[in-house]
């Protein structure tokens, strides 16, 4: 059926996913423009469903749509939160409104501008009998709408929810493109009203069923029922002239003293609402939950399970009974664990009290190709530090600025990073080895207030559009500056700063680093810590591996490169490219070792691999050099026992140890090489990783059938699950990642200290040790249980010419089978079916019955690592080579 008339309607059954009986027509009398006249609306209302239920509501959620969308678009809040009702759980009204001259509402002569819509939706509210508390939710123009209401009605006001909108456009910056294209003169009218052009734009936005995409049509399909897009795109705020943006304007502000919970839900790949729409919003509502669905666009709540994001966090954030409605009590203080304790000295504390010393602080081995390594010393380390943050403070960064440091590894980087630090602001690590897609998803996302970089990030940030004021490492050209949109570089900033006293540092328990996962599993996280947090990781390092003043560290391994000032110890990087492991070479860390007569080693597993593999080449005087090494440590991801040894033989009179750990708490628990060979014999499967570091701990939440860490977390020896870990270092959470913060600490709240769902799956044995089994998306759901893959790996690998394995499940969950995809050594040039020797090889091999064995040229891995292996996409591909596809490479 084709709606051509005016005046309001119901919908045409059948649209998918939208039962017909929420649907209701309403008539309300006018306000402002439409005061005298009566306007009939169609809304979404589970309402009078509830009633027949005899279900009383804890409140109601008011869905406001944008443009050119309608409250189709909440079909799934409404649905979802019937379905929770019926279930038991405390029942919201959701009433999703048809905004006039929009949807299946009335069309009417009046030109609706931002204040008349607030003041129809408020008419809408009072004869709809809405009950409070309300909890609006709005997304595009809805946002503005629905906030607006909120501003103006905050008594019985609950909650505020926003999914891609924008308050505020700043007046100097051009309309986003599409924008600018549908206001342009000659264009408005014919490409949002006398054409369906603006209508199918938006919602190619998103890959919608064929059905659905019909279903947000079926309003507008004529000119005259066209109008209201028209009317919306041409109500746009855009100048301080235009008509609605007094209205944008008093809303906006009066967002800053909202104080009730906020959650903000985002699609980053979305071309009209950008990073900086939402980080005005932030910073309006600083309190908000806030949320990037990574991947997910403009219609955001057409790509992602919004509505049930929505429901679980007005489910945390209210509570049930007599209270309904009101906030629920906080849990126990994320900063819980140890924070009641002495605050630990400042990150640059050691700066501080060796600023008068004239001992090496840093060396940097690459940084003069071809002459003596560049030296530091601790007095030019600490000056270079002042200079740079009373430099910083003096153009303008402040407290809780984020600064991108696009620089890599050396003494540069750590003093530019140190001061940020002392003057509070936030800096934002991520590393090349993440590739320019993943550092520019990474970069964008952290909406950087200044980027610091040398000219290929700097280029990198200019070509990509990322935001952010830009500081060069060294000196440009003036022609070069001006291309690169480059203000000051560090020599100037220095200084500026110079003889300029320093701010206030900055609080202990203030944001003071975003540093981005490897993006191994997913997309690269932004993970939040705490100067305290940081503080406590430095100490924990100190103490666990015994650092002092003259102990000397060589770190060829990006997280740990810039602890050595935090110690109190010199330091220095061997001549590699820090973002790829697999460049060091073993004559590379004797260098570095000699230099600075270090006596502890810091190698990634790849760069572990690597510096064996060149080991042929050190001289009689490197082996002496690494003769001195007193500690050697490998972090990252698993190294194999054959490796360790190997590595061991290098640094003969070194205690090798694998710390445990990830971005998210960078120490969770170590092991030695005598300790690895001793677990040997307990029997256990695995990779053993020891026990947790300082006052780190521990637990084991247990799988069930279907692979799900669902058990609650305890620490019997033998139960196998996902590892869980608290420690005074573990991250704050995750940066704009509410829902990921959330998943974390799933199940955890009743836990004394702050607590984190690693994703690892392993157990602990009987002497407390930790075994890692794999991570939990890779555990293979077998019709008799869950198997996780490191156990079938090792025996896969114990095979003569398999140099790495991969086991992976293929089939559907609670019925799959094992896979193992094997390198070869040497290697074969072409992915497929092992042969049939192999095969009978490897099956013998491991108790697991496999149901088939592949062969490929190299395994997928990680960028950052060169190690961690991706099950994910092995799996995929094994299926389609097992269903027959034509072999490729993985």
């Amino acid at each position: 059926m084709t709606v051509t008339g005016l005046r309001a309607t119901l919908p045409p059954a059948g649209l998918p996913g939208l039962d017909p009986a929420f649907s209701r027509l309403i008539d309300v009398e006018g306000t402002g423009a439409d005061a005298g006249r009566r306007r009939t609306w169609h809304i979404l209302d589970t309402g009078d469903l509830l009633d027949e239920r005899g279900i009383t509501p804890v409140g109601t959620i008011v869905a406001v749509h944008g443009n050119p969308t309608w409250s189709y678009l909440w079909r799934a809040l409404v649905t979802a939160s019937l379905a929770r009702a019926d279930a038991g759980a405390p029942a919201w009204r959701v009433v999703a409104v048809d905004q006039l001259e929009m949807g299946f509402s009335e069309r009417t002569d009046v030109r609706r501008t931002l204040a008349q819509r607030i003041a129809d939706l408020s008419a809408l509210v009072e004869a709809a009998g809405i009950r409070t508390p309300v909890v609006t939710i709005g997304h595009d123009w809805g946002g503005p709408v629905s906030l607006g209401w909120a501003v103006e009605n905050r008594d019985g006001l609950a909650a505020v929810i926003a999914l891609n909108t924008a308050v505020h456009h700043a007046e100097d910056a051009p309309l986003p493109f599409p924008l600018r294209v549908a206001t342009a003169r000659g264009m408005l009218a014919a490409g949002t009203t006398g054409t369906t052009a603006f209508l199918d734009t938006t919602l190619a936005l998103a890959d919608l069923d064929p059905a659905v995409r019909a279903a947000f049509r079926a309003p507008y399909a004529t000119v005259e029922r066209r109008r209201g897009i028209g009317g919306f795109v041409a109500d746009i705020p855009a100048t301080a002239s235009d008509e609605s943006t007094p209205a944008l304007r008093r809303l906006s502000a009066g967002l800053r003293d909202l104080d009730v919970p906020a959650l903000l839900l985002r699609g980053p790949k979305d071309p009209v609402f950008g990073e900086v729409h939402l980080d005005d919003l932030v910073d309006r509502l600083p309190h908000a939950d806030v949320h990037r669905y990574e991947g997910a666009g403009h219609l955001v709540a057409e790509e992602r399970p919004y509505a049930e994001a929505v429901l679980d966090w007005l489910a945390e954030k209210f509570v049930p009974g007599p209270d309904a409605g009101s906030p629920a009590s906080a849990r126990i203080a994320d900063d819980a664990l140890g924070d009641d304790d002495a605050a630990p000295a400042p990150l640059w504390d050691a700066l501080t009290s060796r600023r008068a010393d004239d001992d090496v602080a840093v060396i940097d081995m690459a940084a003069r190709p071809g002459r003596a390594p560049l030296r530091v010393s601790w007095r030019q380390l600490a000056a270079r530090v002042d200079e740079l943050a009373a430099g910083l403070d003096a153009i303008g960064v402040r407290a809780g600025d984020r600064v991108s440091l696009l620089v890599p590894p050396g003494p540069t980087l750590t003093a530019v990073l140190y001061a940020c630090l002392r003057i509070g602001a936030v800096v934002v690590v991520a590393d090349r080895g993440l590739g320019i897609r993943g550092l520019s998803r990474a970069v964008r996302g952290a909406v950087p207030d200044v980027v610091i970089g040398e000219v290929a990030g700097l280029a990198a940030a200019r070509a990509l559009g990322w935001p952010g004021r830009r500081l060069s490492a060294a000196a440009l050209p003036t022609a070069a500056a001006r291309a690169l949109g480059v203000e000051a570089s560090l020599s100037e900033v220095a200084l500026a700063g110079r003889g300029r006293a320093l701010p206030a540092p900055p609080h202990i328990d203030a944001d003071a680093a975003v540093l981005f996962t490897s993006g191994s599993t997913g997309p690269a996280k932004g993970v939040v810590y705490t100067h305290r947090q940081l503080s406590s990781l430095r100490d924990a390092l100190a103490a666990h591996f015994d650092v002092g003043p003259d102990t000397g560290l060589v770190t060829g391994f990006a997280p740990f490169a810039l602890l050595g000032p935090a110690l109190g110890t010199r330091s220095a990087t061997p001549d590699m490219d820090v973002s790829a492991p697999r460049t060091l070479t073993a004559s590379a860390v004797a260098a570095a070792v000699r230099a600075s007569d270090a006596r502890i080693v810091f190698l990634s597993p790849a760069a572990v691999r690597n510096v064996v593999a060149t080991a042929g080449a050190l001289t009689t005087e490197d082996r002496a050099a690494l003769a001195g090494v007193h500690t050697f440590l490998s972090t990252g991801a698993p190294v194999g026992t054959p490796l360790l040894r190997r590595a061991h033989e290098l640094m003969p009179n070194a205690t090798a140890h694998t710390p445990y750990g990830m971005t998210e708490c960078l120490l969770v628990a170590d092991v030695t090489l005598p300790e690895i060979e001793e677990a040997a014999a307990s029997g256990d499967h695995g990779v053993c990783v020891g026990t947790p570091i300082g006052r780190g701990r521990v637990r084991i939440a247990a799988l069930d059938a279907e692979g799900r860490a669902t058990g609650s977390p305890v620490t019997d020896a033998g139960v196998t699950g996902e590892v869980v870990i608290s420690a005074p270092h573990l991250k704050r959470g995750y940066f704009r990642l509410s829902l990921t913060d959330r998943e974390a600490r799933r199940g955890l709240d009743a836990l004394p200290g702050r607590w984190h769902r690693t994703g690892d799956v392993g157990h602990l044995d009987a002497a407390g040790r930790l075994w890692i089994e794999g991570r939990l998306p890779h555990v293979i759901t077998t019709p008799h249980g869950p198997v996780t893959p490191v156990a079938i790996e090792q025996d896969v690998e114990s095979v003569s010419g398999v140099s790495r394995a991969a086991a992976v499940g293929v089939g559907p969950v609670g019925r799959q089978v094992v896979v193992a995809v094997v390198e070869r050594d040497p290697g074969v040039r072409r992915a497929g079916v092992a042969s049939p020797g192999l095969t009978e090889v490897v099956r013998a091999a491991t108790p697991q019955a496999l149901a088939a064995v592949l062969v490929v040229p190299a395994l997928p891995t990680d960028i950052r690592h060169n190690s961690k292996i991706d099950r994910s996409r092995l799996a995929a591909w094994a299926e389609r080579i097992l269903a027959g596809e034509r072999p490729t490479a993985p």
